[in-house]
């Protein structure tokens, strides 16, 4: 088959080419995706029939970034790409967040979706390529598909929008959405901001679903051009009168359970299966195993309807809650004796239970992803165990939602850090029991836990969840806040948005119905902006601010920033100085070189040790200044002298002239040994070659009469039998010699002199 391009021209004049029939000739549909150097190849393969009894669409997403793809070698002993990565989890949920809803509702094929980055210069992010990508390869392939989608990254740079940014502009960027949508249709919203208002986020994914609708229209072109036509399919059997019958005979019942409006998740699943299971005595015995399938198909569409028109039509909720009202909540903080900070946040049938703990560098996490090698220091981990639905499930590790709804809360708090926070954070939010959002239930637990932890944040976030019921043509619609387990599962929206009481900082959006007008997400904005501020007023009720002191048991850290040339000298030679310092204080000291400074990082479990660290290093970086007075130790005896280590790191020399106003006549005299400690002057700072000349003399007092006896002879003094012009060594006896000849001291009575004794030697 020839190739097929098409072109998609980004507002920056960057442009993304997409082409099939080249690469992956055996998968049902396989589009090669380019922009610049970063190239993405998406397949499809769906089986021909549905598995036997399955009632929906087993969909699999699959997204992987190859080491290759940017030059790298893979961590780890076999140096070979293992499980996902936490990001390529993320990325792969938001792409089956949008394909999902759009195939058909009687489709049951397994179907799985390979996306694999081939090529990144670690320029432009492949994320936002991925759902394109995805969607092309359906586009081309014969599986059913209701139509094509996009994925777009959009982020406010400087006040403007752009598409798609770079890795370098999303850096600088104040807020920072990945939008998912048909040519007519939002479906997928996910995304952080710094404190945004509800205008500025609608204006967002306006500006988003106007670039997305050109590369729907080119997915489309090439459909038409490569002649595509889906496969037929038959993957439900239907009885037009069962269907009929279990309307007539369960809706009713299903309306009742509504209309009761009873807060017992218990009572309404029970009352509900009853409704279910009576329906069932009614089918012939011999008849149960093979109809039940297709009852259960019915009866759940029918319970759908009947809580979707009470709320409607009677503005009555499961729960018998006001479409604004949320759930009575309860906020407890500094929940657990021991962690450094704790909270218990309960919302209705919800309990997070999240713990913090403040960890140093070494706690960081290291992030080795293909295009992303760097150490992370605020962490958040989302724990859901079967318990909290009441499921006897075996736990299977870590689950794609567990990272999902993690990664929202994350992205919630995360900014609220102060920058200036010495310590690596981890939040564990359990979640113990669940009916509604727990993601959000994970947020507010999280933000007193920190506050119990004594970390000062911005300010306290909190997170509410939004539904939606709508009908057909949006004639009647209920917005809902705090929306219960079944109403998500019922409903039309699920919009979790996080904030504090000044704006938005994260959000999450799945919408599930055609056509939702803007004016509708504004409403729901503007409500849960109602319910975050109602949820903030609880929160500060229960901890108005952060704990003004670390617990007792909580690591002490100071960060300190030295100039980089010290890095150096406070590491020494194979880490000597750094390993002494961190043995000698009881502390744990760690130093890295961030834009072009130096970072120092010291923890220990007490305020002494932390304080003698800092004087220590702060010892190491002071300048020495010439006339400064220092207390160091004698790190060397030569013949001429001693060497001074009078700064961590930095040595003097302390002539044996500038010992004493004595004259010395050998270093032993001076009373000196290797490891004494000495207090010295710094006399002279060489501005050529940067050495120090330190004395002790000039600390002494200058002895009586001095300057008379230096003019007679220096240290040592006149020699007996009257004044002589030789200097420090006198007049020899017997008179003066004549003046002239070698340094006019004239030339030896017997013989040659001897060699003239330099008392300052050549090292001055």
């Amino acid at each position: 088959m020839t190739p097929t391009t098409k072109t998609i021209v980004l507002s920056d004049g960057r442009e993304i080419t997409l082409q099939t029939g080249k690469l992956a000739e055996q998968a049902d549909g396989a589009v090669e995706l380019r922009l610049n150097n970063t190239m993405l190849l998406a397949t499809v393969c769906s089986a021909q029939e549905a598995d036997e009894g399955v009632d929906f669409m087993p969909l699999t997403v699959e997204y992987k970034e190859k080491f290759s793809a940017y030059g790298r070698f893979p961590g780890g002993f076999t140096r070979r790409e293992g499980r996902a990565s936490d990001y390529e989890v993320l990325t792969a949920r938001l792409v089956d967040r949008v394909l999902r809803p759009l195939f058909p509702s009687n489709y049951h094929a397994n179907t799985i979706v390979h996306i694999i980055m081939f090529s990144s210069d670690g320029v432009d992010a492949p994320d936002a390529l991925a759902g394109l990508a995805a969607s092309a390869a359906i586009a081309v392939s014969d599986v059913p598909f209701e139509e094509p989608i996009a994925e777009v990254r959009v982020a406010r740079i400087d006040g403007e929008f752009v598409i798609d940014p770079t890795f370098e502009q999303i850096e600088k960027a104040d807020m920072e959405l990945m939008v998912g949508a048909t040519y007519d249709n939002i479906m997928m919203v996910e995304g952080e901001m710094d404190e945004v208002s509800e205008d500025d986020l609608i204006a967002a994914l306006k500006a988003a679903h106007e670039a997305i609708k050109p590369m729907c229209l080119i997915q489309k072109e090439m459909m038409a051009e490569l002649g595509v036509t889906k496969r037929e399919y038959c993957h439900e059997t239907d009885d037009e009168e069962l269907h009929e019958r279990v309307r007539k005979e369960i809706y009713p019942k299903c309306y009742a359970v509504a209309q009761a409006g009873k807060a017992d998740k218990q009572w309404r699943n029970e009352t509900f299966q009853k409704a279910f299971d009576d329906f069932m005595e009614t089918i012939p015995e011999e008849e149960r195993e093979e109809k039940e399938p297709m009852i259960k198909r019915y009866y759940e569409e029918v319970q759908r309807d009947a809580v979707r028109r009470c709320i409607l039509d009677e503005h009555i909720r499961l729960d018998g809650r006001k479409t604004n009202e949320i759930r009575p909540i309860v906020c407890e903080p500094d929940y657990l004796p021991y962690p450094h900070g704790s909270a218990l946040f309960k919302r209705g049938e919800t309990q997070a239970l999240a713990t913090v703990t403040l960890g140093t560098k070494d706690d960081e996490k290291l992030i080795d992803d293909v295009l992303r090698h760097e150490n992370e220091r605020f962490l958040l981990h989302y724990n859901f165990p079967s318990f909290s639905t009441g499921e006897a499930r075996a736990p299977r590790g870590v689950s794609r939602r567990e990272i999902g709804h993690g990664n929202l809360a994350h992205r919630a708090l995360k900014r609220m850090i102060p920058e200036d926070n010495p310590y690596c954070i981890r939040i564990v939010s359990d979640i113990l029991s669940s009916n509604g959002s727990s993601s959000m239930a994970t947020v507010c637990a999280g933000c007193m836990a920190l506050l119990d932890a004594g970390i000062k944040l911005k300010k306290p976030v909190a997170g509410i969840a939004m539904g939606l019921i709508t009908d057909e043509g949006n004639v009647k619609h209920a917005v809902l806040s705090d929306i219960l387990g079944d109403e998500d599962h019922l409903g039309d929206m699920d919009f979790k948005v996080t904030g504090t009481v000044d704006g938005i900082t994260a959000t999450q959006m799945d919408i599930k119905c055609d056509g939702l007008p803007y004016e509708i997400l504004e409403q729901a904005l503007h409500q849960a902006k109602e319910g975050r501020l109602h949820i903030l007023n609880l929160i500060n009720e229960a901890i108005p601010e952060a704990r003004e002191d670390y617990k007792p048991h909580v690591p002490r850290i100071v960060t300190m920033t030295v100039d980089k040339e010290f890095i150096g000298a406070i590491i020494g030679k194979g880490g000597e100085v750094i390993q002494g310092l961190q043995e000698e204080t009881g502390t744990t000291i760690s130093i890295e070189e961030i834009d072009g400074k130096g970072i120092v990082e010291i923890a220990a479990a007490n305020k002494d040790s932390i304080q003698a660290a800092v004087a220590r290093i702060e010892a190491i970086i002071a300048v020495p200044e010439e006339g400064q007075i220092y207390t160091g130790k004698v790190v060397s005896i030569l013949e001429f002298g001693a060497f001074v280590e009078f700064m961590p790191g930095r040595d003097g020399l302390l002539h044996i002239s500038e010992i004493s106003w004595e004259r010395l006549e050998n270093m032993e005299a001076s009373g000196l040994h290797e490891g004494d400690e000495v207090t010295v002057k710094l006399i002279e700072i060489d501005k050529k070659t940067g050495k120090f000349r330190l004395s002790m003399r000039a600390l002494q007092e200058k002895p009586e009469g001095y300057d008379e006896r230096r003019q007679n002879g220096g240290n040592r003094g006149p020699r007996p039998g009257g004044n002589g012009n030789g200097g420090n060594r006198g007049p020899r006896p017997g008179g003066n010699r004549p003046m002239g000849g070698g340094n006019n001291r004239g030339p030896r009575p017997n013989g040659p002199r001897r060699p003239r004794r330099d008392d300052r030697r050549d090292d001055e």
